[in-house]
């Protein structure tokens, strides 16, 4: 049944217990929720999956999947919507265990009606905000947010890993007409976390970095095994830098150093890194070079520029956006590649889009370019010319 005004909400009522579930049902209705009742946990689950759901209510006590076994599978659907269990039974490890995974309400048998109807109602509320929260940020251009819970996020996270791989992005010279390299970008087929900055923000919540950079220097290492000469880009998390299997001899990497470059971001908290120095001459010792990304983006201090003492810069696309148009960035892009040819420095302009772009940057005497009006990231080395 559907209620003849607009629905406050659309709520899932789950139990074995058909009285029980009508007068759920009946109280939620005149309350003006749209109701669909499941008798079991699998039902459940593939009402779940079909979407359009605002808050779940379920048993805990069910026959096959239980309400337990039903919020750890919502979870592997959608990490945000919430699940209140419900349990004639209270104990102190079903409570622990409903609040690890992420329930949004424990209840205890009887529910009184105003209580039901009001822990209903926030959630509800709550997940809208939760939905209108993740519009606004992608309709800003951020990224997708990760979810809220730990357990749904170590799922996302695993299957994120699991259909991981890597896209290849040419840096060409305008001047020579030519591919110098490649970098290579994080891309999973783990739809919600879509974008590597989605996966690197559940890394870092679940303390799961090293888990992502090992896999990403394991794919990086597979195609440099079977691909041409090519130098490759790859970007590290500072907190790769503390992983030991980085600087180990024998590492899949390690025997295609001489081909990497191993791209540092400004963004990042180096300065925590006590030994910071002594680790990039391990590097360096291995045959890796050191890049500092996202230049303009960030500030990385001249402690740590000088720690880092960088081969390569790559400016951020913020200062390439409409260069042509904005005297400021104009100055500061001309400052800093004069200060890289007189270090001795490569400099690599990122998010290079259009000719407007392009012609004034090489205007400002810099020749190295990124961007999608070279070419999109695709599949690893489609030529070496450009």
């Amino acid at each position: 049944m559907r209620p003849l005004e607009e629905p406050k909400g659309y709520v899932l009522v789950v139990d074995d217990d058909p009285e029980l579930v009508r007068a759920h049902e009946r109280l939620l209705l005149r309350a003006g929720y749209v109701v669909e009742t499941a008798a079991d946990g699998v039902q459940a689950v593939e009402r779940i999956k079909a979407g359009n759901l605002d808050a779940v209510i379920s048993d805990i006590a069910m026959p096959g999947m239980d309400g337990l076994a039903l919020l750890k599978a919502a979870r592997e659907i959608d990490l945000d919507l919430p699940i209140l269990l419900v349990t004639a039974e209270p104990s102190v490890s079903t409570a622990a265990e409903a609040v690890h995974h992420g329930a949004f309400r424990y209840l205890i048998k009887p529910v009184a009606s105003d209580m039901l109807v009001r822990e209903t109602q926030r959630a509800v509320r709550l997940y809208g905000w939760t939905k209108l929260r993740r519009a606004a940020h992608l309709h800003l251009g951020g990224d997708v947010l990760p979810g809220g819970d730990r357990a749904g996020l170590h799922s996302s996270l695993g299957r994120a890993l699991a259909g991981m791989w890597m896209a290849y992005q040419p840096i060409v010279s305008v001047a020579e007409r030519k591919v110098l390299a490649y970098e290579a970008l994080m891309r999973t087929s783990e739809p919600s976390l879509p974008f590597p900055g989605a996966i690197l923000r559940a890394a870092e919540r679940l303390d799961r970095c090293e888990d992502v950079g090992r896999r990403v220097r394991e794919l990086v290492s597979e195609t440099l095994a079977v691909s041409p000469d090519v130098d490759v880009f790859m970007n590290l998390h500072v907190r790769d830098l503390l992983d030991e299997t980085l600087y180990a001899s024998g590492a899949p990497l390690t025997k295609h150093a001489r081909r990497v470059v191993l791209e540092i971001t400004e963004r990042g908290a180096v300065d925590e890194i006590a030994d910071l120095k002594e680790r990039i001459a391990r590097l360096r010792e291995l045959g890796f070079r050191i890049a500092i990304d996202d230049l303009g983006a960030g500030f990385a201090g001249l402690t740590s520029f000088a720690q880092l003492e960088p081969d390569i810069v790559k400016i951020d696309m913020s200062l390439t956006r409409d260069v042509q148009r904005l005297p400021v960035k104009q100055k500061l892009v001309a400052s800093i590649a004069s200060v890289c040819r007189d270090l001795g420095i490569m400099m690599v302009v990122e998010g290079v889009e259009t000719a407007e772009e392009r012609n004034t940057i090489v205007e400002l005497g810099c020749s190295i370019h990124q961007g999608y009006l070279y070419a999109r990231p695709g599949k690893p080395f489609p030529g070496v010319e450009w």
